[in-house]
């Protein structure tokens, strides 16, 4: 690395005090609310850096390091998208499919499983993004610790993923309203495009205000549904135990008939896709480190939280509807809406009024909180991929209340296919636009636990102390491999699971919606290559940059204030330190 890169980088990597935000740019004092909403829109004010001698990895790693965006997330925004961001319809809707194509043992195996995987995932993430709160960090991490064309893959896989899952959400929130018509509720009768456009207006301008906005709605969202599983699981226990209004005692009866699996090890390892999506968005935490505060303090605690979203709200959660639903309920997986949700079947069926349309409202909120989550993740994404040269210059533009305004706008445009709702077979056009991204977070994740690795070996080959680290993954580098190898695993089992569905013979068009998103990855990747010309397949560990675009840590003053912090922790009592272990 040039002299001349490292005296830039010590001017620039102190992020603690806010060097190099636009928070050091704002006007001393207002000139007029209308002309501060015009001037917010202009480009961000930005050092010009003397970048001669500097190599191409140098200046983009510079520029990473520099990304105007502003830190206006704090601690309690991070730990309500790290608790509840990832709630939505895979939960609430999809695992409705995962009970009728796999019976609730397979649900329970197949979400733990992936649960586990996550929680190492995480806790890597965690590490890597505590040491480099760079936006679009999972893409740049597999640049600077994989290989340039495996980043240009995965920053592009995981853009496509929102970019899809952004108008789509916004038709389930209108489709989960015909849930009501039952009762022959006006709201039913409205074309759907009109409910699509509300929700898209109001998405749009949650995003257009900034990354803060983008914090409170999530951390409002959160909380609701947060409350929502949490007295779902009240009420489920209750009625198990025979406290409905028929009062019948049903225990784990569905276990034993109609049973425990539909479909054997296969039904299994169906259920691995569903329990992805209703896990993709955890990551987002992570993703919003440049855009955090103090990441060294909320991301740990966000990061440890995982472990108890992924227990009670997925587990616990789901354990209680297999309770109450048989896996060969007619109304499972039969619709899009509300009525379909294996927690509202279970409301129903326990004879309870009014409730299943108060669960239902939650499920339409839930969707919209992962609308909003879409247009957040593509757009500091292309931002991402912009600074490094992977995509068009103009993603780059930054205005000066730090919005990446243009990825945020191409965003709500690509969104404007939400308006196919009006058309009659929608349905299929979405299915074929979901399967490019039906696989994005297991390549996202198991490349965020490769990065770990990798990471983790050039610090030891590069002579360089653990110590430096403000944040170590709780498992170590121990997770990351069992989390990459259940990733290849699941990889594999779905190619299985689609080339020879459940229940079904091998079907192209059903083999390529569940698994064009690995050939489209294998494009990207190769695409690269060739264009770029680049046969080196991986970085070698001893030149990779472990500096860049780090926030600056005193080791010394790191280092005393961990030791004051255990001994804090040990001089309490033992609920306190399991409760910190956790927490």
């Amino acid at each position: 690395m040039s002299d001349d890169y490292k005296k830039d980088e010590t001017q620039v990597t102190g992020v603690e005090s806010g060097e190099g935000s636009l928070d050091d740019h704002e006007p001393p004092q207002s000139r007029g609310l209308w002309r501060d909403i015009i001037d917010g829109f202009k480009p961000a004010q930005m050092e010009k850096i003397d970048t001669t001698g500097m190599t191409e990895e140098e200046v983009q790693a510079i520029m990473m390091s520099r990304q105007p965006l502003k830190r206006k997330l704090k601690n309690r925004h991070i730990q309500m998208i790290a608790i509840g961001g990832s709630i939505g319809s895979g939960l609430f809707i999809g695992s409705g499919g995962s009970f009728k194509t796999g019976g609730p043992a397979a649900v329970i195996i197949g979400f733990a499983i992936i649960g586990f995987m996550l929680f190492g995932t995480m806790n890597a993430l965690g590490e890597l993004a505590v040491r480099f709160p760079i936006s679009g960090s999972f893409s740049i991490y597999s640049v600077r610790f994989l290989d340039p064309s495996w980043g240009f893959a995965m920053g592009w896989n995981y853009a496509l993923q929102w970019l899809v899952v952004y108008p789509l959400e916004l038709i389930a929130a209108a489709v989960v309203i015909n849930y009501w018509n039952y009762d022959d509720n006006g709201a039913t009768n409205v074309n759907k495009a009109a409910w699509v456009s509300l929700f898209y207006f109001i998405i749009s301008m949650v995003n257009v205000f900034g990354v803060r906005g983008y914090g409170e709605t999530e951390f409002i969202l959160s909380i609701i549904k947060v409350i929502a599983v949490v007295g779902f699981c009240i009420f489920g226990i209750v009625i198990a135990a025979g406290g409905g209004p028929n009062h019948h005692y049903i225990g784990a009866h569905y276990w034993y008939d109609p049973g425990a699996f539909a479909n054997g090890f296969k039904g299994v390892a169906a259920v691995f896709v569903n329990a992805a999506f209703a896990f993709s968005g955890t990551e987002l935490s992570g993703l919003a480190a440049a855009e955090t505060a103090n990441p060294q303090k909320a991301l740990p605690r966000a990061v440890k939280q995982v472990f108890w979203r992924i227990l009670l709200f997925y587990i616990v959660s789901l354990t209680i509807v297999s309770m109450l639903v048989p896996y060969t309920d007619p109304n499972l997986g039969t619709a899009a809406d509300g009525s379909s949700s294996p927690f509202v079947i279970a409301i129903k069926n326990a004879g309870v009024s009014g409730l299943p349309s108060v669960f239902n409202t939650v499920i339409i909120l839930a969707v919209l909180s992962v609308a909003n989550s879409s247009v957040f993740g593509c757009s500091r994404t292309l931002t991402a991929l912009a600074q490094v040269g992977m995509a068009p210059k103009i993603f780059k533009y930054i205005d000066r209340e730090g919005r990446p305004m243009v990825s945020i706008m191409a965003t709500i445009i690509f969104g404007l296919l939400c308006f196919l709702s009006a058309y009659k077979d929608y349905g299929t056009v979405f299915d074929w636009l979901l399967a490019f991204s039906g696989l994005s977070s297991i390549f996202t994740w198991g490349s965020i636990c490769l990065c770990h690795i990798r990471f983790r070996v050039a610090m030891h080959k590069q002579g360089r102390s653990l110590d430096e680290l403000a944040f170590k993954a709780q498992a170590g580098v121990y997770a990351s491999w069992v989390g990459f190898g259940i990733n290849v695993a699941v990889l594999g089992l779905q190619f299985w699971v689609a080339l020879w569905p459940p229940g079904g013979s091998p079907d192209a068009s059903v083999f390529f919606q569940a698994y064009l998103s690995a050939p489209v990855v294998i494009a990207f990747y190769v695409g690269h290559k060739l264009w770029t010309r680049n046969w080196k397949f991986y970085v070698r560990s001893k030149d990779m940059d472990l500096d860049s675009g780090r926030r600056e840590v005193d080791i010394a003053t790191l280092e005393r204030e961990n030791v004051e912090e255990r001994a804090y922790i040990q001089s309490r009592s033992i609920f306190y330190r399991i409760y910190r272990f956790w927490c």
